[in-house]
C-alpha cells in the first residue's frame, strides 16, 4: 500500500533549524516529483518547494528562498526538508506530495506534521 510519512517536525525558537523527512513506500519513488506543502491556521495551503524525478531541479516559494533546502535519496524513498533561519510565519502543518511523471500523474498526500516556531 501507498504511504508517505512525514517526520521531523516540532517546537523550534527563532532562527532554529529542523529537518523534516517524508519516507515514501508502496509506489516507484523515483518516478515521482515530490513537493513540500505547508498550511498555517486560516491560511490556504501552499506550495513551499519541489525536487523534480528527472535532473534533480528544485524549485521554492520566494518565502523560504535561502532558507530551505530540498533534497531526495531514491535509494532510501525518502524526501528531505531543511529549514533553516526559521520565522514564527513558517508556523504551519507540513506535508510531503508525491506526483507521478507518468500519464497516469498519480498524486499522493503524506498525514503531515506540525512545525511551530515560537519563543
Amino acid at each position: 500500500q501507498v504511504q508517505l510519512v512525514e517526520s521531523g517536525g516540532g517546537l523550534v525558537q527563532p532562527g532554529g533549524s529542523l529537518r523534516l523527512s517524508c519516507a515514501a513506500s508502496g509506489f516507484a519513488f523515483s518516478m515521482y516529483i515530490m513537493s513540500w506543502y505547508r498550511q498555517a491556521p486560516g491560511k490556504e495551503r501552499e506550495l513551499v518547494a519541489v525536487i523534480r524525478s528527472f535532473g534533480g531541479s528544485t524549485e521554492y516559494a520566494e518565502s523560504v528562498k535561502g532558507r530551505f533546502t530540498i533534497s531526495r535519496d531514491n535509494a532510501k524513498n525518502t524526501v528531505y526538508l531543511q529549514m533553516n533561519s526559521l520565522k514564527p510565519e513558517d508556523t504551519a502543518v507540513y506535508q510531503c506530495n508525491a506526483q507521478s511523471s507518468s500519464v497516469s500523474r498519480k498524486t499522493y498526500w503524506g498525514q503531515g506534521t506540525q512545525v511551530t516556531v515560537s519563543s
